[in-house]
């Protein structure tokens, strides 16, 4: 059976390809116009925080409601807002009245918005298409997002010729857009007892993931290795003193682990992985780690586009494999909140991430802060072999379903 047999599949994954471009696109010009009104890298590093902060405090409660509300009219919910954002800011840009606090105070409402769309969305998944096929759903989906995050920017680039105004409309475009298709998803929708939430309800997810070791050990592996492997706060620094390669160099930096990612999740769409799940996690974050250490040493610009691509293709499988084991070991009624755990995990290893890079170059240089996340990646994998050996047995990905 193919994937191209659930119109209800390919509509989501039509609307989340639109949507994360708009996202993408909507970021990079609340960035840029930040640095044009105040010229301050700490006012970009606040944007930033601005939209961690309020996704941290908002993640359990998203999770509660992507298990209690029709979660495709949760997502088109978050799609416009976000598109009423864009639609703000585009009259503030023409309007003269955008400034400083504007764009800060909408982007902690962005960062709040943003768990209930990553949980709803999550969740969403396995009601559309059977489980045997939702490897091969995952990493489709995968795909749609790496191309998105890779054309977004890449659009915004071309329209900010226009002014960002221009970016500000297409961005409500995109959204209105993604808020007409998931309009179309259909799926089975059994709401739960309208029951208050409790704090017990809201930690369930919490508790889920604590008490399998499966679960517990794939979302802590990826955890781990994205805060101690991540070079990305690090390649203007690369670029600029080892690589030498100024800020188009840069930018190829940047895309390099998405074009690995883009690739890798191609080839799983077509090819899934069956067999030897587990091992195949470990390996993926080892050879992340790797990468990181070849990276790291290289002052080769080729050397380094290629360690990141790889390091790219490496995460990838990590994510498939993680997500679709967290998405088949989870009884519906709780996968938004267990989706919005793995969230929060996703988002403080990137954002904490960035600040272990930072820290450790202050320390030991950046060549040596990359040296050792990237060893330190791979002593994790090492020891998740040992201490989480369920995760490394595991053969496929649900066994009463794939039998």
């Amino acid at each position: 059976m193919s994937l191209l047999q659930h119109p209800a599949f390919l509509r989501f994954w039509l609307a989340r390809f639109v949507g994360t471009g708009a996202q993408q696109m909507l970021m990079l010009a609340i960035g840029w116009q930040m640095y044009g009104l105040t010229g301050s890298a700490w006012d970009l590093g606040l944007v930033g925080l601005a939209q961690f902060a309020p996704s941290l405090a908002a993640a359990l409660p998203a999770g509660h409601a992507a298990d209690r509300f029709h979660r495709a009219r949760l997502v088109l919910a978050c799609y416009a807002v976000q598109g009423g954002v864009a639609l703000l800011l585009l009259a503030a840009t023409t309007g003269g009245w955008a400034s400083r606090g504007v764009l800060l105070g909408l982007s902690v409402l962005l960062g709040g918005l943003r768990p209930f769309q990553m949980a709803a969305q999550q969740a969403l998944l396995p009601a559309l298409v059977p489980l045997e096929m939702l490897a091969r759903a995952m990493a489709l989906g995968s795909a749609g997002v790496q191309a998105a995050v890779i054309g977004g920017p890449a659009l915004a680039g071309l329209l900010f010729t226009g002014g960002v105004g221009v970016v500000y409309g297409s961005c409500f475009a995109l959204f209105a857009a993604g808020c007409v298709v998931l309009t179309t998803v259909r799926y089975e929708h059994a709401p739960p007892p309208r029951e208050p939430p409790t704090i017990a309800s809201l930690l369930a997810g919490v508790k889920f993931i604590g008490n399998s070791r499966v679960l517990l050990g794939a979302v802590s592996l990826d955890l781990f290795a994205v805060l101690l492997g991540g070079a990305t706060a690090l390649l203007p620094i690369f670029a600029a003193e080892i690589l030498h390669v100024g800020a188009t160099g840069l930018g190829l930096l940047r895309s390099a682990p998405a074009v690995g990612a883009l690739l890798m999740a191609a080839a799983l769409a077509r090819w899934p992985l069956t067999r030897r799940v587990g091992h195949r996690l470990l390996v993926a974050v080892a050879v992340f780690g790797a990468c990181m250490v070849v990276f790291g040493l290289s002052t080769s610009f080729a050397l380094s586009l290629v360690a990141l691509a790889v390091s790219g293709a490496a995460d990838m499988v990590s994510v498939i494999v993680r997500q679709t084991l967290v998405q088949l070991e989870t009884p519906d009624a709780m996968r938004g909140r267990v989706a919005a755990v793995n969230t929060l995990f996703i988002g403080a290893s990137n954002q904490l991430g960035e600040f272990e890079s930072g820290a450790t170059a202050a320390l030991l240089g950046p060549v040596g802060s990359v040296v050792a996340g990237g060893v330190g990646t791979l002593l994790v994998a090492a020891a998740w072999l040992r201490l989480f050996p369920a995760l490394a047995r595991r053969d496929r990905f649900s066994p009463q379903d794939l039998g």
